[in-house]
């Protein structure tokens, strides 16, 4: 089997095996672009490595080498030899993870080989600097030793020796690195660059599975068993001279997806300078002052990788001596509304077709469009605190937090940090927004930021943070940990305590985008609301009415709570009749005004499903006021509690088998739909009520409950001398309901499977008491994905498709949908799409979701 490849072996078809910058690289040679050459360890290698344990075989060594014979032929360079080879080690997996694995420059340099390199660039401190560079860099990623080490080393051989030659400092400064290394791993430093080649390699493999990475793959949801590359090329040296230099830059601003190059770079410096925000850079049109010529031919070659991939590109080069090299390119990290525009643009530019461009934009990041802006006249009215560079688009309102292991202390934060590093990972993705000292738009906490469309503001040098007093201060002010601040990634703006945000609003790419969408789909997309405002949000975000109305949260509402109480806590017929016509009178008002809002639209209603404990009255001056108004001591109201609390609510007295009990409180609330659909109509809206009843366990329950509220409808159609169209069916949340779905679907006109709960009846789970141990299940690999956030497939889908078969193969005419948290996830619902289920329904917020993911997933599955 194949495990090395040169970079003249493969291109962008083989990204899973050489990973996205092994892949990338290789389509750039392919079409001849200027770039350094290489060879690249697959992702089969890295496998194999973390199979044999950890170690790498004298197979692939040997592999290696010959592909580095073919390395060292192309670019005339041999290690160790009078024209040394030098390279740089990288990771690659084939999807991106910016910043979370690790790389090294300048191997192969030792004793010999810096002195053979100082005759041929005719600069010695230039060469010992990048050898400097490189023990440090080496240290620290393969042997684990801390890099801060070896910076203190050299800060104080250079105080001390202030006035001597510069090239007699790097040479002690080496030598004294050489010896810390060998205090700390018992071992001489590797002076062989084959050895030093596999040490790295063993080291980036590793890096695979260190925290940070695996916790952006979890954030990210990318599969951990993917592996990554690694990529061995010949280094080019940004910091040769003054026409040297180093950059990231992207074909369109990531930020706001305007048609322009957008980047940084820094004359005088190697890659890692600019990434890791340690120098603030140039903005990259200042590059066209400084060498015009480099500047125009890399506008130039943007535009080819643009094209040739058809997405915009986020670009690493480098400059030696005034001669251009990319050093990689990759599909580009960008903003939400970034996102939108720039597949938009790329339609009406001709680069895209509209399935195309669907395809370009993550269904996940859609909500943060929906977040809103600061309110100018609150901005004008706000305390400007500072100013620094617009990192990632959006808006903030968090506590300060200057560590990112003290972000999860707060569920409202905003890490403020003098640099970010891969390290803080698990801050960032905790955080509301992210605020740098150092760095720019291209610097590590602004890209993975971006990637998590979260809104960051960079290179803010007019901070400074104490950490000991956990304060920072910033243009006169002083802002403690704790205090609230806000910030813009539209503008850098850093504001004093929180500014006030606008309603969320559909530009005109969102809803073009938006519009294709639709145009594309198969999958109705419904929404959860249970009361008008939802049901007018989601309505404007695109819903195509409601999938889920679930009645008993529409008592949540402070005065109604006391409605429903009274209902659940009556003990006899007159006590409860009283509650009901209370009931009645709050739920035809409700059911009326949803409907107007939703107007010719499905609305599926599900009938009382409390959990009672969460309506019972837990104060003690509650239970005193509900003494109150049913009129009862306080003592027989304790008691009424105890008697109600069930010893598991999940599979409680809650449900259908309510109406199985007290039939009279599901009459009740259909009598109310039907008489608010009967108003609307008379009023000449159109309403397409669907009644829902949850949780059986079999046809029994839904014949039972069905002959009722089907004989209370009657009445009231006989009472107002008119009727109306409506459906009777049931949620499927329960296993036996499934496997019974052909002889339940002879009685239902419609199944709704809740995936929440039929979750948690097939897995055994607890989805409150999961979080406990769920962490533990996928660090031992048990589960790769959150059950109650993307369906089982294997178990929980095996479920939903066999009720979906058997309720069709009973009823052809049966309407099939899912409900619940699912209902917006974009792998789920690509399960759902081919299923073949009719609809999905999901909160407002991810409504937008919702529809992007189903055109996806039509596209993927047509």
């Amino acid at each position: 089997m194949k495990r090395v490849y040169g970079f003249n072996e493969g291109g962008k078809e083989l990204i899973d095996i050489l990973g996205g910058k092994g892949g990338n690289l290789a389509e750039m040679k392919r079409i001849g672009l200027p770039i350094p050459e290489g060879i690249i360890v697959s992702t089969t290698a890295c496998k194999e490595f973390f199979r044999d344990g950890k170690k790498i075989t004298s197979e692939l060594e040997k592999e290696i080498l010959e592909k580095l014979e073919y390395l060292q032929e192309v670019t005339g360079k041999k290690f160790e030899g009078n024209n040394p080879l030098l390279v740089s080690v990288r990771s690659g997996a084939p999807i991106s993870m910016p910043g979370m694995m690790d790389t090294i420059l300048n191997l192969g340099l030792n004793d010999v080989t810096a002195e053979k390199m100082s005759k041929i660039f005719n600069d010695e401190i230039f060469v010992h600097e990048l050898y400097t560079r490189f023990i440090q860099m080496f240290s620290e990623i393969v042997m684990g030793i801390e890099k801060e080490l070896f910076f203190s080393l050299k800060e104080k051989l250079f105080a001390e020796r202030k006035g001597e030659p510069k090239i007699d400092t790097y040479k002690l400064v080496i030598k004294k690195s050489k010896e810390l290394y060998k205090e700390k791993t018992g071992l001489n430093f590797p002076e062989s660059a084959k050895e030093q080649l596999f040490m790295a390699v063993n080291a980036i493999f590793n890096s695979w599975e260190n925290e940070r990475a695996i916790l952006y793959r979890k954030i990210n949801g990318i599969d951990d068993s993917m592996g990554t590359a690694v990529v061995i090329q010949e280094m080019v040296f940004g910091n040769r001279n003054d026409k040297s230099g180093t950059g990231v830059a992207f074909s369109r601003n990531p930020s706001n997806g305007e048609n322009e190059l957008f980047g940084e770079y820094l004359l005088k410096a190697q890659g890692e300078d600019i990434v890791a925000g340690i120098r603030t850079p140039e903005p990259i049109a200042r590059l066209h002052e400084q060498l015009p010529e480099i500047y125009d031919e890399f506008a130039r070659l943007a535009k080819v990788l643009e094209n040739h991939n058809k997405d915009m590109q986020d670009i690493e080069f480098t400059i030696e001596d005034g001669k251009l090299y990319l050093l990689q390119t990759r599909n580009g990290k960008r903003s939400p509304y970034a996102a939108v525009k720039i597949a938009v643009d790329m339609v009406h530019e001709g680069i895209l077709s509209k399935e195309e461009a669907i395809m370009k934009v993550d269904p996940n990041v859609l909500p943060q469009l929906l977040h809103g802006n600061f309110d100018p006249e609150a901005v004008k009215k706000a305390t400007l605190l500072g100013k620094g560079l617009p990192g990632s688009a959006g808006v903030a309102i968090g506590r300060v937090m200057f560590a990112s292991e003290r972000v999860e202390t707060r569920a409202l934060a905003i890490l403020v940090r003098e640099e970010t590093s891969p390290e803080d990972i698990k801050g960032i993705s905790q955080a509301q927004g992210i605020v740098t000292v150092k760095g720019g738009a291209t610097s590590h906490g602004a890209v993975v930021a971006r990637g998590m469309g979260k809104c960051c503001v960079t290179g803010c040098g007019e901070i400074q943070i104490n950490d000991i007093k956990r304060e920072m201060y910033i243009n006169g002010h002083t802002v403690k940990e704790g205090d609230f601040i806000s910030i813009s990634g539209y503008t850098g703006e850093i504001f004093l305590g929180k500014v006030k945000l606008t309603e969320p609003k559909f530009d005109d790419n969102l809803k073009e985008f938006v519009s294709w969408c639709k145009e594309i789909k198969r999958l109705g997309v419904r929404m959860n609301a249970d009361t008008p405002a939802d049901a007018f949000l989601g309505k404007g975000f695109g819903a195509e009415g409601i999938g889920l109305c679930r009645t008993e949260h529409m008592f949540f509402q402070k005065e109604k709570i006391w409605t429903i109480r009274s209902m659940i806590m009556s003990t006899n017929p007159i006590e409860r009749e009283e509650a009901l016509k209370k009931m009645l009178d709050l739920q035809r008002e409700d059911f009326y005004n949803i409907f107007k809002v939703v107007d010719g639209q499905i609305v599926i209603i599900r009938l009382l499903d409390p959990p009672l404990h969460e309506f019972l009255p837990k104060e003690e001056k509650d239970k005193e006021k509900m003494a109150s108004i049913l009129n009862l001591p306080l003592i027989e109201i304790e008691r009424r509690i105890r008697n109600l609390k069930d010893e598991n609510p999940m599979l409680g007295h809650r449900g259908c088998r309510l109406a199985v009990t007290y039939p009279e409180i599901y009459n009740t609330q259909a009598r109310g739909v039907i008489e608010a659909a009967l108003q609307c109509k008379r009023e000449g809206i159109n309403v397409k009520p669907e009644i829902m009843i949850p949780l059986i366990i079999g046809v029994g329950e839904l014949k039972f409950i069905k002959q009722n509220i089907t004989a209370e409808i009657n009445k009231v159609f006989e009472e107002q001398g008119m009727s109306i169209e409506y459906k009777i069916g049931t949620m499927m949340e329960t296993p036996r309901a499934c496997l019974l779905a052909d002889d339940i679907a002879k009685e239902a006109e419609f199944f709704s499977f809740g995936t929440n709960d039929l979750t948690q009846t097939t897995m055994g789970l607890s989805r409150d008491d999961s979080v406990k141990f769920i962490d533990d299940y996928h660090t031992h690999g048990i589960f790769k994905l959150e059950p109650f956030a993307s369906i089982d497939v294997r178990g929980v889908g095996k479920l939903v498709k066999l009720g979906a078969t058997l309720g069709r193969e009973a009823n052809p005419n049966l309407e099939i949908g899912i409900c619940g948290e699912h209902g917006g996830d974009p792998k789920s619902i690509d399960f759902f799409e081919k299923t073949g289920l009719d609809y999905v329904s999901c909160s407002p917020f991810r409504v937008l979701v919702a529809i992007v993911a189903a055109a996806q997933s039509h596209i993927r599955n047509k």
